[in-house]
This record gives structure tokens, C-alpha cells and sequence, in this order.
């Protein structure tokens, strides 16, 4: 997939890893369209950024969302990029008195189903184009279960599944996954986020992968963690990985 020449939409795009895959991807000459529920942060990062287009959108609301998408299909029509970046994570324990199933109800709506309606909505644009790509980003709790993060990981897990079928559905747009590590971005703050990558290293990475056609993408240590998952037992590859947590 070539890294320049194309009109590139990044939802959650003001902060943490869209801000840095836009930064990336201006940089290599990309138009990039940034869109986030929040108008102030979306200039700030327009600011930030010189040539990135802001645009208010919520992805987890079907009308704003169908809204966005007639504004690319008039203003963009050669959009030929759709990276679902934004998400939503709640660190907890489950137990009895977690209120786990509101806590998933959100993660499941903004890091899956709104994935996938955006997606869906977006597909006849991007199959006008000579090439074309959609990247999910994931996690590598889409790997393994995750102690602190329970109901995330599983919507990650659901992200993981989703983007392998669309993978083998919609040839020739090429379907990429970017599975970071533990990154340093205010969404991770609670969870010790001061101790992951910065997303400038997530950035890099994707680019050079996307140069090279390289559908998953296993960033920094998601790689060590996938490697245990192949040699050694779900269960064993889970235990190692949630240590810290236990």
C-alpha cells in the first residue's frame, strides 16, 4: 500500500495514537481528515498539525455518522483510507458489584459496533478507489485476556475476529490491524500509561508496515506476546501476561 497520496479519514484523531498516525501521515504528504466528538481538541490538533481537516463526528451515534459520511462522499469523494481509531477503556476488576455490563455496553459500542457500521457505510467510497485500505486499531489485549482491562480486551478480541473476516470479504481493499502495546496517551493514564511506548512509535511502525503490506501488526512487545500465544497455551501466554495484575 503506498504511504503518500492519499485522503485518509482518522477517527478519534485529536490525541494520543490518531494524533500521532495523522502526524505521520501528513508528513509523508497524505490529506488527512481528523474526526472526534469534540470541536475544541479537533482545532487544537488541526493547529498542531498544519493541513489536517477537523471534522465533528460522534462514531458511537448512527446520525452523526451517516451525517460525516455524506460530507466525505461531497467533499472527499477520493477518500481512500479509513483508519477506526477511536475507542473507549474502563479499568476494573470484575466482580459482583462492578457494573461490569454498562462498563461493556460503552467499549463494545464505540470499539466494535461503531466499527463496523462506519465501515459498512464507508465500503462503496473506498471500492471507487484504484487502491484502497481500512485499518482497525486493536490492542494486544486482542491476544490475551486482560485483568485490568476485562471487557476492553474482549471487545478487542471482537475487533480481532471482525477484521480477519473483513480481511477475506472485501478484497482488493487491503484490511490492516494495528495491535500496540501498553501506549502513553491520556486514554491509558489509569492503567500506568506512563510506562507504555510513546505513539510516535506507533506511528512509525505502522508506517513502515503499511509500506510493506504487512496486515497485522504487532507493535513493540505486542510481537513478544503474540510469539508466547503461538508457542505455549492460551492459558499459560494469559497468566504470563497479566502477572502484574494478579
Amino acid at each position: 500500500m503506498r504511504t503518500h497520496n492519499n485522503t485518509v479519514l482518522i477517527t478519534g484523531g485529536s490525541a494520543g495514537i490518531g494524533l500521532a498516525l495523522a502526524r505521520a501521515l501528513a508528513a509523508e504528504g497524505n490529506k488527512v481528515i481528523i474526526t472526534g466528538r469534540d470541536a475544541d481538541r479537533l482545532e487544537q490538533a488541526a493547529a498542531a498539525v498544519p493541513g489536517l481537516i477537523p471534522i465533528v463526528s460522534d462514531v458511537t451515534r448512527h446520525q452523526s455518522v451517516k451525517q460525516m459520511v455524506q460530507t466525505l462522499k461531497q467533499e472527499h469523494p477520493e477518500l481512500n483510507m479509513l483508519i477506526n481509531n477511536a475507542g473507549r477503556a474502563s479499568a476494573y476488576r470484575l466482580s459482583d458489584h462492578a457494573q461490569a455490563f454498562d462498563k461493556a455496553a460503552d467499549e463494545m459500542l464505540t470499539n466494535y459496533l461503531a466499527i463496523i457500521q462506519l465501515t459498512e457505510l464507508l465500503l462503496p467510497q473506498l471500492r471507487l478507489q484504484e487502491e484502497a485500505a481500512i485499518i482497525n486499531v486493536s490492542s494486544v489485549t486482542a491476544l490475551v485476556p486482560s485483568v485490568a482491562l476485562p471487557t476492553y480486551a474482549a471487545s478487542k478480541a471482537a475487533l480481532h475476529s471482525y477484521t480477519q473476516a473483513l480481511r477475506l470479504s472485501v478484497s482488493p481493499v487491503r484490511v490492516f490491524e494495528l495491535m500496540p502495546p501498553l501506549v502513553n496517551t491520556a486514554l491509558s493514564r489509569e492503567i500506568g500509561g506512563e510506562n507504555g511506548i510513546p505513539p510516535e512509535q506507533v506511528a512509525a511502525e505502522f508506517m513502515s508496515a503499511l509500506a510493506n503490506d504487512e496486515y497485522e501488526i504487532h507493535v513493540g512487545d505486542t510481537q513478544k506476546v503474540f510469539q508466547l500465544v503461538r508457542s505455549a497455551s492460551p492459558a499459560q501466554a494469559a497468566q504470563t501476561f497479566n502477572a502484574r495484575s494478579l
